[in-house]
């Protein structure tokens, strides 16, 4: 078995859903069919949830619980992944007086398990949705947040250490708005922040150039998609393959001192990698991606999130479960074509949204297809010619 799989999805008072249960027969292409806010995208959300992170939209704890519910929701999936057969589940329990903000709880094998990084050790998850589509022309806050994801997919620490570089900027932060801060504080602080920075940079970059290998690799497969190139882009980044760990360090550090009294008039920390692109370019024109064209940009995100997917297969032996929200309703033919058969050799369970029947009918015979609709999911009685 070369890919993992979710054999049965069960969500209980979660988002549009007060109860509902999909069971699956194999790997492969899921199809789900519905009217726009049926809930498709509610569907694929909760298995994005069954993986590190807060989830392909990165909602709040309280905002995923069924609107007629107690406030507590559910989701679990009796999977065959990476270490045999598994159910993975999380959720949070009603609020109360005293605990008006429940915590997510995270459980592998019903068992209580410390955090969602443990279910990096049974499934990893890739997606696409509509949302990523205006990437390239966004700001770069968009395409770090993009890149984390697609490190976090490969080493599920990452996002701790993403996390504990914000707590100590903002840390920095507030002792550069104090009039007479304590310079030892903020040596301790920069100390901090400069081993987390270059450790948070040092993942981008290993991942980065794992994905550059990835699509060079790939670079004759899926044709219909243009060939892209990445770079990351910041200061430390060039360093890193030149200079050891502890040399940009001191070298962050130094710079860190040098420039409190700029941060503090600015209220920010003005360099860093929390301030890094990832640079993405069209390599068949040589321009960059935010030069390309509307359809060139998605066809570039996809060919991108093949080649992640890719990757992860080949690190871990297992093709990851894909989530594609409304991916194939703006590509022509060809490309659909060739997206059905990149995925087929992927050989992963991947599933696709959509409010066409029609735009899945050169996949129909290789999916497993469910319509979605009023908080019910059930196997589809559709016709797709």
């Amino acid at each position: 078995m070369t890919s993992a799989f979710i054999r049965r999805l069960t969500l209980t008072n979660f988002r549009s859903y007060h109860a509902a249960q999909v069971s699956l027969e194999r790997a492969g292409p899921v199809v789900l069919i519905g009217a726009n806010g049926a809930g498709k995208t509610n569907l694929i959300e909760a298995i994005s949830l069954l993986t590190p992170g807060r989830g392909l939209r990165r909602a709040t704890m309280d905002e995923l619980a069924f609107s007629e519910g107690d406030g507590a929701w559910a989701v679990s999936a009796d999977i065959e992944g990476m270490l045999g057969l598994s159910t993975l589940g999380t959720g949070i329990d009603p609020p109360t007086q005293e605990n008006a903000a429940p915590s997510r709880k995270c459980r592998v094998d019903r068992e209580t398990a410390g955090s969602a990084a443990a279910f990096a050790d049974h499934l990893r998850v890739v997606w696409l949705t509509p949302a990523m589509d205006p990437l390239f022309n966004g700001p770069a806050s968009e395409r770090r947040r993009f890149l984390d994801r697609l490190v976090l997919a490969v080493d599920a620490q990452h996002s701790s250490r993403v996390s504990a570089l914000e707590r100590s900027l903002r840390s920095r932060n507030r002792l550069l708005e104090e009039a007479h801060s304590d310079p030892h504080w903020l040596d301790a602080i920069e100390h901090e922040t400069a081993e987390v920075a270059v450790a948070v940079a040092a993942a981008r970059a290993e991942t980065v150039n794992r994905l550059s290998g990835a699509l060079s690799a790939a670079r004759e497969q899926a044709s219909a998609f243009p060939d892209a190139e990445i770079a990351l882009e910041g200061w430390m980044e060039k360093l890193l393959p030149s200079h050891s760990a502890r040399e940009i360090e001191d070298r962050y550090r130094s710079l860190l001192k040098d420039n409190r009294a700029r941060d503090a008039a600015a209220g920010r920390t003005l360099d860093g990698p929390h301030l890094s692109d990832f640079a993405v370019s069209h390599a068949g024109k040589g321009i960059p991606a935010s030069e390309a064209s509307t359809g060139e940009q998605k066809a570039l995100l996809i060919r991108l999130v093949l080649a992640h997917a890719r990757l992860i297969k080949e690190m871990t032996g297992f093709a990851p479960l894909l989530l594609l929200d409304e991916v194939v309703a703006h590509l022509d033919p060809e490309r659909r074509a060739a997206l059905y058969d990149a995925l087929t050799a992927l050989g992963a369970q991947v599933w696709m949204t959509g409010a066409d029947p029609a735009a899945f009918g050169d996949i129909v015979g290789r999916a497993q297809v469910f319509e979605v609709r009023n908080g019910c999911v059930e196997p589809a009685a559709v016709k797709f010619h």
